[in-house]
């Protein structure tokens, strides 16, 4: 690394600690216009990454990265370039944004004359943010941690899920709040403030790093896997479905076995009929191997947990929000070691039962294969009473 842009990166780091310890905003972003000056956006995530590396918690750098936005700022937005291609799933992400800042406009000008029908309203509206930032971490993070890029990951989702926390509090108190001054207050005008905020770091900070990191054929798998998960506010391109046919043949075609059969102790299928079968069952399926890295999931017709190919071959621990990466790897921890044969869970989603259970996978002669996560939708079973016997 060139000694002056070292040099550099060092001297932001000394501010960012700095900050850490309590130095006033004004006076850090006073110290960086005078020691930095210019840094790039592939810099900044850098010293984010450097800065978890060196033992700083992830929540501690989280509850900075406001400040580091505001940081750089001016350096950033005079560092911008021209528009990518209009395929780009960096130039789709931001058009999603222009419709989200839309939505936060009208919130705030709703707010302001106390509508409150109207800032409920407008909160349902901006329900599809989920999708956004669904595509971050399922297609764009993956392709990052294979590049060795991890704190967008570690960073990021971690906001994600403040984000999503104070969506839910924001829609489910705006009518009941007796002091709606207050509630605009405490709220609604923080909620904004993040979801603005994390439209900065997007597109000042992670997407031109991940411009720079990435190569055209990611992209190109983003492209094609982000068909799966939507568009969150505007209409996907057209040439998606012909791109998506073209890669369900291809991945069709590969076999993993000579003549397109597998045999099994107790019969045999043909790759499409199996693949077919476990896309059938009524349960999402997903297999972690040995290594801790994801080699397999079904693809149900209704997922309950959103996975998509980029997936593949990522560390289980980047798979999950960093809250829950502890939890994580321990039950993977106790399956492997047999402590558990399996570990299960049950939780409401959308006033829906939702059942996980993990089980340990060995062979023959108990060596660990990996961790299969079973998750099914019981609802509709715990509400079974009496018998339905065949005619």
């Amino acid at each position: 690394m060139d000694k002056s842009v070292a040099d550099r990166k060092e001297k932001v780091k000394e501010i960012i600690l700095a900050l850490h310890k309590g130095l006033p905003v004004q006076k850090a972003k006073e110290r960086f216009e005078t020691e930095v000056g210019d840094i790039s956006a592939t810099e900044i995530a850098q010293i984010e990454q450097e800065l978890l590396t060196e033992g700083m918690s992830v929540d501690e750098v989280k509850k900075l990265c406001n400040v580091h936005a505001l940081l750089f700022e001016k350096s950033l937005k005079e560092k911008m370039t021209g528009e990518e291609a209009t395929s780009h799933p960096v130039h789709l992400f931001k058009l999603e944004n222009r419709e989200i800042e839309k939505i936060t406009a009208s919130l705030k000008d709703a707010a302001a004359i106390k509508d409150r029908g109207a800032v409920g309203g407008l909160l349902e509206k901006l329900r599809p943010i989920e999708v956004h930032y669904t595509k971050k971490e399922q297609l764009l993070f993956p392709f990052l941690e294979k590049v060795g890029f991890m704190g967008p990951s570690k960073v990021m989702w971690g906001k994600h899920n403040d984000i999503r926390a104070m969506f839910k509090d924001a829609l489910l108190t705006v009518e009941r709040a007796e002091d709606f001054d207050r509630y605009r207050e405490k709220t609604l005008d923080p909620l904004i403030e993040e979801v603005d905020g994390m439209i900065f770091k997007e597109e000042q900070i992670l997407f031109p790093a991940a411009i720079e990191k990435l190569k055209p054929d990611d992209w190109l798998e983003i492209l094609k896997q982000g068909s799966e998960l939507g568009y969150a506010f505007i209409e996907g391109p057209k040439e998606i479905e012909a791109l998506m046919k073209e890669l369900r043949a291809n991945l069709s075609a590969q076999s993993g076995a000579e003549d397109g059969y597998v045999d099994f102790p107790t019969g045999r299928v043909s790759i499409d009929e199996l693949m077919i079968i476990l896309n059938t069952l009524p349960v999402d399926i997903s297999f972690v191997g040995a290594d801790n890295r994801v080699k397999y999931f079904s693809e149900s017709s209704e997922r309950i947990f959103v996975r998509t190919k980029a997936v593949i071959g990522r560390e289980i621990k980047n798979c999950h929000p960093p809250q829950s990466v502890d939890r994580v790897m321990t039950v993977v921890e106790e399956l492997r070691s047999g402590k558990s044969k399996s570990v299960d869970f049950w939780l409401n989603i959308k006033d829906r039962m939702i059942y996980i259970r993990y089980f340990g996978i060995f062979d023959g002669d108990r060596n660990y294969l990996g961790t299969l996560e079973v998750t099914q939708d019981i609802t509709d079973i715990r509400n079974l009473a009496g018998e339905k016997r065949l005619p």
